[in-house]
């Protein structure tokens, strides 16, 4: 039995997995000493575009995520960032053990929602059958912190600033950084820039972005190495201001994740 409970466990926490490739490539290490600054001109162009970008206040997101043999994924949906990370991510497991894990709990694929007090993520039939009914799993950001310690904290606040300036602001961390030159994305004529950075659990990590001419980040492409083998994301907005709203599921149809980890203890 304490076996059987151990591997639900584990199952619990694959869709969690999946959110934290999500988020760990738009988080610094927090180091500043010796850091050098970026040129003057690029610094100013930067931080142009985080203003806009963050001004636009919700968009239209599709992205693909890889984190060596761990996890394959894409994901598609809106995000709005004006009051706190809401909005919805309809995410598809591709390859790696994530994904086999998520077959064995009946989806390859799955609804997230983001609100302010916690990260909700909808499950298959088989989960269901596990759960007494309940399709949803609440991963509230509180839970993480008190269940993970300072782990949990950081992926917290990961969580709350997954939005597309938070990769904007990464990259003006890094030294490097400098304006590539001009390219075209989805049809639109786009300004690329580059540079390393440093960010938690990776050693290094390059940040490409593609801007626009009204200032908004349209692509970004972030590549570092893991404990867990090399980690590549690309991610393009589009429909800035889009309506991002999203709705808490039903109480009667989620289950807490804290709860969940206690039976499979």
């Amino acid at each position: 039995m304490t076996s059987t409970r151990g591997r639900r466990s584990a199952s619990w926490i694959a869709p969690l997995t999946a959110l934290t490739a999500l988020v760990a490539c738009t988080s610094s290490d927090g180091a500043e000493e010796d850091r050098p600054t970026p040129a003057p001109a690029v610094a100013a162009a930067l931080r142009t575009v985080e203003r806009a970008t963050d001004r636009a206040a919700s968009a239209r997101v599709k992205s693909t995520t890889t984190v060596g043999s761990t996890l394959s994924m894409k994901a598609q949906g809106t995000l709005a960032w004006s009051d706190g990370l809401t909005g919805a991510l309809t995410i598809t497991y591709t390859g790696g053990t994530t994904a086999e894990a998520m077959r064995r709990l009946g989806t390859t694929s799955m609804e997230a929602r983001y609100l302010p007090d916690a990260y909700y993520a909808r499950m298959g039939e088989a989960f269901a059958e596990k759960t007494d009914g309940k399709h949803w799993i609440k991963y509230a950001y509180d839970d993480l912190e008190r269940l993970a310690g300072s782990s949990g904290a950081d992926l917290a606040d990961q969580m709350r600033g997954t939005a597309p300036h938070t990769s904007v602001k990464l990259l003006m961390s890094a030294g490097d950084v400098r304006e590539v030159g001009e390219e075209t994305v989805s049809g639109a004529r786009t300004t690329r820039y580059s540079g390393t950075v440093r960010v938690a659990g990776a050693t290094s990590q390059t940040v490409d972005i593609w801007v626009d001419d009204r200032g908004l980040l349209v692509k970004k492409v972030e590549k570092g190495r893991t404990a867990t083998g090399s980690l590549t994301q690309t991610a393009y907005y589009s429909d800035y201001g889009v309506k991002a709203a999203v709705e808490k599921p039903p109480a009667g149809d989620t289950a807490d994740l804290e709860e969940l980890l206690k039976e499979g203890s």
